[in-house]
Order: C-alpha cells, then structure tokens, then sequence
C-alpha cells in the first residue's frame, strides 16, 4: 500500500542545508524517490530526487504548472490567482503553453542567438576593462561581472533602458527569493506596473528589441499575445535571462577555485571549456529546484502518494548527482561526459534561452581566464552568503583577487 509520510525538515537533517545541500538529497535519495519535507522558509512540500524520478515528474501531465487554473497561486507566491506576472508559458500547461511558446520561439532561433556574440564579446570587454583599472586589483566578481554581464544582455535584447536595471535586479531577487511576503508582494506590484508603461511605450513607438517584437509578433492564424500575456513573458524573460546566467558563471567560478588542478588544466587548454561548462552546470548548476508543480490528483511515484492539490519540487540539483547517471558524481571533472544532466529543465519546460546563457557562459569564462591568468579565490566558502529558498543555487558575492 502506498503512504503518506510525516514532513522530513531539510534543516534538521542539516542546519548548512542550504550552503551544502547535496548530501541531505543524497541521503533522502536511498530512501526513495518522493519525500514530504519542511522548506528553510518553512513551507511544506513533496520533493522528487534522482535522476530518472525527476526525469519522469518533468513530463508527468498531472504535475501541473497551470496554478492560475487549476490551483491557489497564493500557496506558492504572495500574488493574486490572475496577476499578468503569472501570464506566461512556465505557469501554464498545453494548449496555452505551445501557444505561448509558440509566439516567443522565433526570437530564439540559433542564428539569432549566434548574431549576440559580438555585443556580448564587446560587453564581456568592457566589464574586464572596468576590473583591469582598479588598482587594488580584488573585488567581487559578481557585482563586477557575473551580474552586468547577462543583465545588460537580456536588458538590451529586451529594450529595457539602462537607468531602470537597477530596479530589476530588486525585483528579480524577491520574485526568485524572497525577504519577506510584503517585499516579494511589492515587487509583484512595482515590476509589471512598470512593464506596462514600456510596452505602451513601444507600442507607439517600436524598436529593434525583442520586446517590440513581442508586440507585434502574429503566427499564421492571426494569434498574438494578449496585454497581460506581454507583461507576464517580461518578467519571465528577464528574470530567467539573467538570474541562470549570473549564477553558472558563479557557481562554475566557485568550482574552479575549489579545485586548482581543474582551474590549471582549463587555463593551459581553453578546448576543453565547452565541457567544463556542461560539468559546471551539473555539478552545481544556477538552478536547484524546478518552480512548483501542482498535483492534478493522487500521484503515486516510488511507492508514495503525493496527494492531490499538493505542491511539487523536482530537484534538478540531485539529479545531476545521482550516481545511477554519472559515476563518481561528487568529483569535478571538466573531462567529463556531463551529457544527459537536466540543469535547463526537460520536457516541456526545458529553458528557452539555454543557448543564449551556455554562449554567455562560454564567452564569459574564455574572457575572464585569459584576461586575469591569476584570478583566484578571496573568501572561504563557508563564509559566502547564499541566495536564501532552494529555487536558485549560488552566492550573493564571490570575492576574488586578480
């Protein structure tokens, strides 16, 4: 018979729970797949772990991301259930998903994303330049870099001016991670009410930016996105634009610095990066846990009901350390295969712009270790401060001398 099981709380299997969450998923994985647990923000949840469970909750369709519709979005996010936030393909299921997607696709074709190279090049220099000048030749590299970099990008891309990136970078952090319900409250209320007046901007005036294309993008049968639909796709996009991005630089950084003979080996063979950001993304990829599932009724995964109308975490993170996938999965190796790790998603969902972040990551990393050979570490990583909830994976500074 299948059961129901009393809350696991992450933190009183390991108080550095979030620092280090790996071996609480470790351990949570050899008893099975599906766990009731207790959040760090202390809400209750049905986690999934290893990789062919997550694999499997990825593409099963009762394990909903339509909460709009089917669920109570106050259960997950201090938000109204029809917020235009919300009105975007991660919060939807088929049909409205393929349609979503549909309309947004074309701005991401491969060619599209190749033609960024160059400004993202230009942009990447400049940050190092900005890095380069400053004599006392140590900083945080994210501040420095690993924010500015995808920001200004998907800024750009989207038409965002400059003066208003600021207040993004605000918001962005209390919609992925938040300080408090009424912070993460108003920033659901502060960034779309801003979102509405550039779309009305570049409604009467467009431009060469994605979110003019947005606007007056229409498929074959006459279908285009609806005012709330706009403003929900902004958010999603500037949100997912940067925050995978700064957090794979991050995170890839961090790895290498841990692991001097790894950083020593890239440094001497610049061919192998390719690999190293794929083994960087698996081995602490910018994204611990999908956005909640909603439970469309009973599901029953591993011997364990997760009961209906519950809400669903799928920990990508653990699955791209489960030693049934890739041997020896504790140990960082850029030589790796890391083919086959689910640190953009799968199914469905699977990340749009994981192009447009690996070909930042790439240009990034090439930059940074060929302009600073010397660059290391500053700060003992027990000492970072963690982006806090288990959505995004990474620190809020990284200091580094150069």
């Amino acid at each position: 018979m299948a059961l129901r099981p009393a809350a696991v709380d992450l933190l009183e299997l390991s108080p550095d729970f979030v620092r280090d969450p790996y071996p609480v998923y470790a351990a949570l994985r050899e008893r099975g797949p599906v766990h009731h647990v207790r959040t760090p923000d202390g809400e209750h949840m049905w986690l999934v772990v290893g990789h062919e469970a997550c694999r499997t909750a990825f593409t099963d369709p009762r394990l909903s991301r339509d909460w709009r519709r089917s669920g109570d979005v106050g259960q997950i996010i201090n938000a109204e259930q029809d917020h235009p936030a919300l009105a975007h393909m991660l919060m939807s299921d088929p049909p409205d998903h393929t349609r979503l997607r549909r309309l947004v696709a074309r701005e991401f074709t491969p060619r599209r994303i190749e033609a960024l190279a160059p400004r993202i090049q230009q942009i990447t220099d400049e940050l190092l330049d900005a890095m380069e000048a400053d004599g006392d030749r140590r900083g945080d590299l994210v501040e420095a870099f690993a924010f500015p970099l995808p920001m200004t990008v998907i800024c750009e891309l989207l038409g965002v001016p400059a003066l208003d990136r600021e207040a993004f970078r605000g918001w962005s952090n209390e919609m992925v991670a938040r300080t408090s319900a009424e912070a993460e409250a108003r920033a659901y209320e502060e960034m779309p009410r801003y979102l509405g007046g550039l779309i009305d901007a570049k409604r009467a005036e467009p431009g060469d930016d994605l979110l003019s294309a947005m606007i007056h993008a229409v498929d074959e049968g006459g279908d285009r996105l609806s005012p709330a639909e706009l403003v929900g796709m902004c958010v999603l996009l500037l949100i997912a634009g940067h925050e995978t991005t700064v957090n794979m630089i991050g995170n890839g950084m961090r790895a290498l610095f841990a692991h001097p003979g790894q950083l020593a080996d890239l440094r001497a063979d610049l061919g192998l990066l390719d690999g190293a950001i794929e083994e960087m993304l698996r081995y602490d990829g910018p994204v611990e846990t999908c956005t909640e599932r909603l439970a469309l009724e009973d599901v029953e995964m591993g011997g364990t009901v997760i009961p209906k109308g519950s809400a669903v975490l799928i920990a990508m993170a653990d699955a791209d350390r489960d030693p049934a996938r890739f041997e020896d999965p504790d140990r960082f190796d850029i030589r790796r295969d890391a083919r086959g790790h689910i640190a953009f998603g799968h199914g469905l969902h699977y990340c749009l712009g994981a192009p447009l972040a690996r070909m930042e990551g790439r240009i990034a990393l090439r930059s940074l270790l060929e302009r600073f050979p010397d660059l290391e570490g500053d700060a003992d990583a027990a000492r970072l401060s963690w982006v806090p909830g288990m959505l995004i994976r990474g620190v809020r500074e990284l200091p580094v001398r150069w």
